[in-house]
């Protein structure tokens, strides 16, 4: 075996078998004795030899102890080696462990670094966001104090110029009357600059004041002008015009029009107000083959003209066999349509005798009605439908109806039926005049944009907040016990400035909108000189909570009422930056306040950010008003005078709920009535909306439950989240068959992840087993609970807890939204293929793809030229360039991505029309790289725009102007104000020539033109043609309307005709009143008259000649006479208007100051100033009592019987009153106001008069520095449509003419 330093030399180094490190062998000094030979022979196979010797088995036994000693000494060996080991592994334990803890150690010493550095990470980021506002607000100021320098050294550097020319044309007056030999003061003998003055001879005519030396041509917002004609300045208008609906119809405000016309008159149908053309028709079986056909073959030819205008085209008709079973769906159905049609040939059913006398016979004014008889020979009419025939003869007193009596093919029928429908549509529904309208690129759109001049305009967001203010103010409100609050809010609002914002808070569904809008309402019937802007902010991510496009529409609103709607940028960031400076200029021109509401700001995108203007001081005479959750109030606005709204008391929840009963004769039990009691008592279950909806479940739930059970059911609800489910649980278990249950729960799945909702006719494609008749009962069951509603031809959520509640209950909470938007996507999509790009596509196609995060499709979809020119054309500027941003391009990429998408366009154009439309495309590409800012970007598709329209169309053509103007501006950008101006007059010819001198793409041209001057400081010019265009704009707009609000004139006052054919009435009396006024304000004077003469005939047969309406129809009879200018005619009226308010009114009613103001001012007309001024005095009594002596208005009545004074040369008696006339002026509105400055000139010219030059040039001046102080409205001062000026300087022409009927 060998000794054990065979087994390890010294020196040698031992490996440990446990990866350690190895130690060093010892030498262990044992002394081995030499081994004993073995005996191999006792190891040998076989049997023991018995008797061997002794000595044999002595060996064996010294072997094995030498074998034993051997192993004992390698055990003892290896023994040592390993507690050797075990120490050298203890060491290295102890020395891993030394070593864990320093690491450990040295963590947490990192630790606490990190630590501290995250900290201050955190503080110098906080510290940046500080000096990011600090720089912000510096910035703010530093471009505030600009502004002020800026108008300041204007105002001055005029200032200057003024003086140099009154000195130089002092300086020729003075050498003409020293050549005429008038003795002149010595300017060398005065020690003041002011006596400077030439005095005339006795008798000599003094034009001094009147031609215009110092105080150049006078703005034509001033308060008065002064002719040589006669000597002071003119009267003002009064702000006291009070009288009736109509009264304050200026109609140069076609806005107030609308809205005056929505208060007063809710009896009229809303089936033209709604965005959608239903044609309800009427067939039997002899007529179903034309019916058939026309569907098929027709119909998309009306849909199509319809949606590319704009609106929705549905055809509603019953089954014969279904129709018994839909009685109370035909009759809703009927009651909505737009226009009927009844064909028929020889036999009618009984259910056609039920809808023609429901259509027909009942109501035949409600709306457009076609009779379709197919004659043939052999077949004579039977006696039920000879008989139904001679009713509707007979209800025809009109001959309303249109016959189309046809004995040919099933085919040619049709088309007539077609041929007809369409003229009615576009002339009586659309209100197009019968123009021929191309559904694809409809002509509408490019007058709307001559309308507005280059600002883009969405007239579908515009109909959507009229509808939801007329939605809001249709509502029950009288029972909640709003009252109290429309107090409050009327002290807040008449607090003396400066005011910050008022907040009306509550909880979700406390009132908040309603309360608004009932006030709205009251305030334009109480305040008609308050401008209201209001927007009522959807369910988040919809068009309407997009801060961009609220800003933009209250921006072009303002610009509306003072005819000026150049200057405003499309770029997203300066919308919002430079409103606040629309509001303060156009706030200093408006003689009433301007009130802003905007309900539910908090559901605005990042609200607190794009508002930051309400932080700021609004003008004196501008108040805001905004509606928030208590719960998502933003910190910074908790500290503005606040109204809550609180709960409901028992008595208001009492009210509602017996309300609603009442409605549809149901009564509960006192049991049931003392259990709603004692459950409405929790914040939770005693607001508006769960009280209402509470109500409405109670009253519809006999058609699936027990009314015993159901109430019990609904009061286990606590909020209005769990009730709302509960009421879709409730609908679903009213339907027959599952697959209304599912085609319902589908329906508001889609609307839920919609970005503004759906169409019925959408959802009628969508689920083509569908019928309209079932559809139309689920909306009305699901708008009875409100749960949607119809708005801008939209299925919608009413509320914001509906649209959750559907969320919850159907999508998963939002998990299965991504497959009902999939399906939204392929429809859209599908239309897309079609080459159908309607405003639907391009609103929710692009978003539904933004909600999906596919950026490949979304920009493929933007890449579709028509549908970006859609966003683009209806101003929703910011969401286009919103969604390139999102697919991850900037604005050079964005650009090439487009021309490329041009250029290959531009390879299938053949036609003329399609030539038009990429000449249209280039030219909306141009201008929209040009509000990029991207001016040398947007000359390339401007110019080939030019090129293709003076190719395929004609160098003369108006489109031609419209690239030519394009370029203009580009040109104005880059400051080759030549080349612009240029441009600018030769798309003015070719306007002219095409259109005539008064147009409004004319105007535009001037008005772009001024602003030109104005930049090159030429303001004479500059002044000249904006006066220009303002009167173009103010006369187009009475004769054709200001944008959205003529065609819902001409549209309401059709309607209004048809209901006054009936029996004699006072209401029949007030809406043929109300229609005379209408038509008046479309300039049709010949119609108006004859309406309001049959008022006032019927008036006087109905309710009397002394009755105070009748004064109403005398006084605008008389106002259209002075129109007429037949003055003999109205001064007759306006005296007998006047005996009957005399007799029936008390001596300080705002209606008699009204006809006595109009009447002094028909005598001033025609020269009998004697007669005139004792009606002024009567007219300033009246003020004084009515608002007290100093109020404003009652300084204008001062004004007005100060010029009169002054035309009767009573100059001693005018004096007073315009002094006193002054300090009211200076006290309420402030002495920098523009009434001041014309209060102070007509003194200026009174003091001259009396000799008094040295005072006279004190007041003159001072006027002239309030004057230039205004601020300017893009080139000049706008006019406002209160002014103060129209008794002399009237804008329609140099005729001074009255304001419009009351």
């Amino acid at each position: 075996m060998g000794t054990a330093s065979s087994l390890v030399s010294p020196g040698e180094v031992i490996e440990d078998g446990y990866g350690g490190e190895g130690g060093e062998a010892c030498e262990i000094p044992v002394e081995v004795k030499p081994k004993a030979r073995l005996l191999r022979s006792s190891f040998r196979r076989g049997p023991r030899v018995i008797g061997a010797s002794f000595k044999s088995t002595g060996s064996v036994d010294l072997e094995y102890a030498a074998e034993y000693e051997r192993l004992r000494k390698e055990y003892e060996i290896f023994r040592v080696s390993k507690n050797n080991e075990i120490t050298s592994m203890q060491k290295k334990e102890a020395k891993l462990d030394e070593e864990n803890k320093r690491l450990r150690a040295e963590l947490q010493a990192l630790q606490k670094t990190y630590q501290k550095i995250l900290r201050e990470k955190e503080s110098a980021l906080e510290a940046k966001y500080q000096a990011m506002e600090r720089a912000a607000t510096f910035e703010h100021d530093r471009d505030k104090v600009k502004r002020q320098f800026k108008i300041f050294r204007e105002t001055k550097e005029k200032e200057i110029q003024d003086l140099l020319r009154a000195k130089r044309d002092l300086e020729a007056k003075l050498q003409q009357l020293q050549a005429q030999g008038i003795q002149v003061y010595d300017p060398n003998d005065s020690d003041s600059d002011d006596n400077q003055t030439t005095v005339t001879a006795a008798g000599t005519q003094c034009d001094y004041w009147t031609g215009g030396v110092l105080g150049s041509e006078p703005s034509m917002g001033s308060m008065m002008q002064l002719q040589q004609t006669f000597r002071g300045p003119e009267f003002a208008h009064s702000l006291i015009d009070v009288e009736g609906p109509f009264a304050n119809v200026s109609r140069d405000d076609w806005d107030a029009a609308v809205a005056s016309l929505l208060q007063v008159s809710p009896h009229v149908p809303q089936a033209l107000w709604s965005n959608t053309v239903r044609c309800y028709l009427i067939f039997t079986q002899e007529t179903k083959a034309e019916l058939d056909i026309f569907i098929k073959k027709h119909s998309p030819g009306l849909r199509r003209m319809c949606e590319g205008l704009g609106h929705f085209y549905l055809n509603v008709c019953f089954p014969e066999e279904s129709a018994a079973s839909c009685a109370v769906e035909r009759m809703q159905e009927i009651e909505r349509s737009s226009v009927c049609v009844l064909l028929i040939k020889s036999t009618v059913t009984s259910s056609v005798v039920e809808d023609c006398e429901e259509a027909f016979v009942k109501n035949p004014d409600g709306h457009p009605l076609v009779l379709y008889l197919r004659t043939e020979e052999g077949h004579s009419l039977t006696g039920p439908a000879r008989q139904m025939l001679e009713r509707v003869n007979a209800a025809d007193k009109a001959a309303k109806v249109k016959v189309v009596d046809h004995s040919g093919s099933a085919e040619d029928g049709a088309e007539l039926i077609y041929v007809q429908l369409e003229k009615i549509i576009k002339q009586e529904l659309l209100g197009l005049e019968g123009a021929d309208v191309d559904s694809k690129d409809s002509g509408i759109e490019e007058g709307r944009e001559e309308d507005s001049g280059d600002v883009l305009w969405d007239l579908h967001d515009e109909q959507e907040q009229i509808e939801s203010y007329q939605q809001a103010c249709s509502s029950s409100t009288s029972q909640l016990g709003f009252q109290k609050y429309i107090d409050r809010l009327n002290d807040m609002i008449a607090a003396p400035p400066p005011t910050p914002p008022l907040l009306v808070s509550g909880g979700p569904g406390s009132g908040k909108s309603l309360l608004l809008s009932k006030w709205i309402e009251l305030q334009q019937k109480q305040t008609p000189n308050t401008l209201f802007l209001y927007h009522f902010v959807g369910r988040p991510l919809s068009t309407s909570s997009e801060p961009v496009l609220i800003i933009k529409r209250h921006t072009v609103k303002l610009l509306q009422h003072f005819w000026s709607l150049s200057g405003l940028s499309m770029e997203p960031s300066k919308i919002l930056e430079e409103f606040p400076r629309w509001l303060e200029r156009l706030s200093s021109r408006h003689q009433g306040n301007i009130i802003i509401i905007i309900d539910s700001i908090d559901q605005i995108q990042q609200a607190e950010r794009h508002m930051k203007w309400l932080i700021d001081p609004l003008p004196v005479n501008v108040r805001v008003v905004v509606s928030v959750n208590v719960e998502t109030c933003p910190q910074a606005w908790r500290l503005w005078p606040t109204l809550h709204l609180d709960p409901l008391s028992p008595r208001d929840v009492r009210s509602v709920v017996n309300a609603e009963c009442q409605s549809i004769d149901f009564k509960l039990t006192k049991d049931q009535e003392k259990k709603l009691e004692r459950h409405c008592r929790s914040a939770s279950t005693c607001n508006a909306l769960y009280v209402t909806l509470l109500a409405r479940m109670i009253t519809s739930s006999g058609l699936c439950w027990s009314q015993e059970k159901s109430v019990d059911q609904f009061l286990q609800c606590q909020d209005t989240m769990s009730l709302y489910r509960l009421a879709l649980k409730m609908t679903l278990s009213s339907l027959s068959t599952d697959r209304e249950r599912h085609i319902m729960r589908e329906i508001l799945c889609l609307v839920c992840a919609s970005h503004n909702g759906v169409s019925e006719s959408e959802v009628l494609d969508l689920f083509p087993e569908l019928h309209l008749p079932v559809l139309s009962s689920l909306l009305y069951r699901l708008n009875r609970l409100c749960v949607v509603t119809l708005r801008c031809g939209l299925i919608r959520f009413q509320h914001l807890q509906a649209w959750e509640a559907v969320r919850l209950e159907f999508l998963g909470g939002g998990s299965s939204s991504a497959t009902y938007r999939e399906k939204l996507i392929n429809y859209f999509s599908q239309q897309l293929s079609q080459d159908r790009v309607t405003w639907r596509v391009a609103d929710e196609l692009p978003w539904l793809l933004q909600q999906q995060e596919d950026r490949t499709k979304l920009q493929l979809s933007l890449l579709n030229l028509f549908v970006s020119q859609n966003l683009y054309k209806r101003g929703h500027f910011s969401e286009l360039l919103a969604y390139w941003q999102y697919v991850g391009k900037d604005k050079s990429s964005m650009a090439s991505e487009y021309f490329d998408s041009l250029k290959h366009y531009e390879k299938s154009c053949e036609s003329e029309d399609s030539m038009t439309k990429l000449a249209n495309l280039y030219e909306t590409l141009g201008r929209f790289l040009k509000d990029l800012g991207l001016a040398s970007q947007a000359v390339a598709p401007l110019q080939r725009s030019l090129e293709i329209r003076e190719t395929a169309l004609d160098p003369d053509h108006p489109s031609v102007a419209r690239s030519l103007h394009q370029l203009a501006g580009v040109y104005v950008q880059w400051k080759k104000y030549g080349n612009a101006e240029q441009l600018y007059k030769q798309a003015m010819e070719i306007s002219e020539n095409a259109y005539g001198a008064e147009h409004a793409s004319v105007a535009r041209e001037l008005e772009s033109l001024a602003m030109l001057y104005q930049k090159q400081n030429k303001y004479e010019q500059a002044e000249k043609l904006r006066k220009r265009s303002v009167k173009i704009r103010q006369k187009t707009a009475r004769q054709k309307g200001h944008m959205y609000g003529f065609t819902l004139l001409r549209r309401r006052a059709l309607q209004l005709e048809e209901l006054t054919l009936g029996k004699d009435t006072a209401d029949s009396a007030k809406t043929l009143n109300e229609l005379g006024v209408l038509y008046y304000l479309q300039n049709n004077l010949d119609a108006a008259k004859v309406f309001l003469s049959r008022s006032l005939e019927m008036r006087q047969r109905v309710l009397g000649p002394e009755h105070p309406d009748c004064a109403q129809s005398l006084n605008n009879l008389a106002a259209l006479h002075t129109e007429r200018k037949e003055y003999e005619t109205a001064e007759g009226m306006y005296e007998r208007a006047l005996d009957i308010r005399k007799k029936a009114l008390s001596a300080d009613h705002p209606s008699l100051a009204y006809t006595l103001k109009h009447l002094a001012m028909l005598y001033k007309r025609r020269g009998k100033l004697e007669k005139a001024a004792p009606l002024y005095e009567l007219s300033l009594d009246i003020r004084e009592k009515s608002f007290g002596p100093k109020h404003p208005s009652v300084a204008t009545a001062l004004v007005n019987l100060a010029v009169i004074y002054c035309q009767l040369k009573k100059h001693s008696d005018a004096l007073p009153l315009y002094e006193r006339a002054l300090k009211v002026y200076e006290d309420s509105l402030g002495r920098s106001h523009p009434r001041v400055g014309e209060t102070l000139k007509n003194l200026a010219v009174l003091s001259y008069e009396e000799g008094d030059f040295e005072n006279a040039a004190e007041l003159y001046k001072r006027a002239m520095e309030i004057k230039e102080a205004e601020p300017s409205l893009v080139c000049g001062n706008a006019p406002s449509r209160h002014s103060s000026s129209g008794d002399t300087f009237s804008l329609r022409g140099p005729a001074p003419l009255p304001q419009a009927p009351r």
